[in-house]
């Protein structure tokens, strides 16, 4: 079973107004790229999400109430990011399930062929 996780690439205070409580010194915008996981292999995706969060009336801050203002420093924020590359890294457990299949591949050719027999 995978698991998705998130991890932070960025983080940044913002100066602007928050919409639930109008303070312009608490909001702060985190960018977490998605890692996943299971028992074959890891992988970083291409998948980034953007959170906004409140710390002087402690919400989360959702796109629907994003202003304008606001929309325009997370398009800057978000150019100035640099996600890590997608990549794959597999398992120890990957590996010897390649290798068996291989070696049972090359078995089941070398039988058909009549090099060895069974």
């Amino acid at each position: 079973m995978a698991t998705f996780k998130y991890f932070t690439l960025k983080e940044a205070r913002l100066s602007n107004n928050c919409p639930e409580c109008y303070s312009n010194d608490g909001l702060e915008i985190t960018f977490k790229q998605k890692f996943v996981e299971n028992a074959f292999y890891k992988a970083i995706s291409k998948e980034i999400v953007s959170e906004i969060h409140c710390y002087n009336c402690n919400t989360s801050i959702f796109p629907v109430r994003w202003t304008d203002d606001i929309e325009s420093v997370v398009a800057y924020q978000k150019r100035a990011i640099e996600p890590r590359p997608k990549s794959i890294k597999l398992k120890p457990l990957a590996w010897v399930v390649i290798v068996l299949d291989l070696l049972i591949v090359a078995a089941i050719i070398l039988a058909v062929t009549g090099v060895i027999s069974f």
